[in-house]
């Protein structure tokens, strides 16, 4: 099970930790977003300090519908107590976490200042 918290702006936020193969390690704390069907977003100067290798480029349609281009690191992360591999889209905003990683999960939110988040594995 995956818990976090919702903040003073109704953001569901868990913590995870993003690993590259060189043992580097950083404790982000990302907002659950159901728009977003990616794997996770991290800003560049993150990306950059944990020296996650780049693997290519790719076009994302934005909400006020444009387009714009962004590039793709792969990184391990600690999900659920398990590694796992996954794409990371660079984006100069908060960490975002998208439907692919909640994919395979039941998500229960409490949007209230302070209130629980939870994610639990489907059976």
């Amino acid at each position: 099970m995956i818990t976090g918290v919702v903040t003073a702006r109704h953001e569901a936020m868990i913590r995870l930790s993003v690993h590259h193969g060189n043992g580097q390690e950083q404790e982000v704390e990302a907002i659950l977003d159901t728009g977003f069907s990616g794997s996770l977003t991290l800003p560049p100067a993150v990306i950059a300090a944990l020296g996650l290798l780049w693997r290519t480029r790719g076009t994302v349609t934005l909400a006020n519908g444009s387009e714009d281009q962004f590039d793709i690191y792969a990184a391990v992360i600690k999900w659920d107590g398990t590694p796992r591999n996954i794409l990371v889209e660079a984006a100069d905003t908060d960490p975002l976490v998208g439907m692919a990683l909640l994919t395979g999960y039941d998500v229960h939110i409490q949007v209230v200042e302070g209130g629980n988040v939870t994610l639990e594995a489907l059976s």
